[in-house]
């Protein structure tokens, strides 16, 4: 069986490596992915993939990275669950195991 995940988008926000228990680095956040085909409108939809990572992946991106960058993610589909009043709800995102740099915002907006 297989569960891998490649993305290219956005950074939609400044990544931010946060240390929580067990001395972990932790970063959260969401790349824009826009979709390959048009709706209805004639416009491309965008999908907004929330991304886990974690330890040394965390910080460099964290160090590296800004909004509006673009950057590839290869990773993991990951499914978690909590409760909330009495109902079960589901969080799906992507592990991210690997992460490349692959422009900046800076650099784009020099090239125009």
């Amino acid at each position: 069986m297989l569960n891998q995940v490649v993305l290219v988008g956005r950074l939609t926000s400044d990544p931010e490596a946060v240390s929580i228990e067990g001395g972990h680095k932790k970063s959260v956040f969401n790349v824009a992915v826009p979709r390959s085909y048009k709706n209805q409108n004639g416009e491309y939809d965008t999908d907004f993939i929330r991304c886990v990572l974690w330890d040394a992946i965390a910080t460099s991106t964290s160090e590296y990275c800004k909004k509006g960058d673009i950057v590839g993610i290869k990773g993991r589909i990951q499914v978690s669950s909590y409760e909330k009043n009495d109902k079960k709800e589901y969080i799906t995102e992507v592990v991210a195991e690997k992460v490349t740099f692959l422009s900046s915002k800076k650099q784009d907006d020099a090239s125009e």
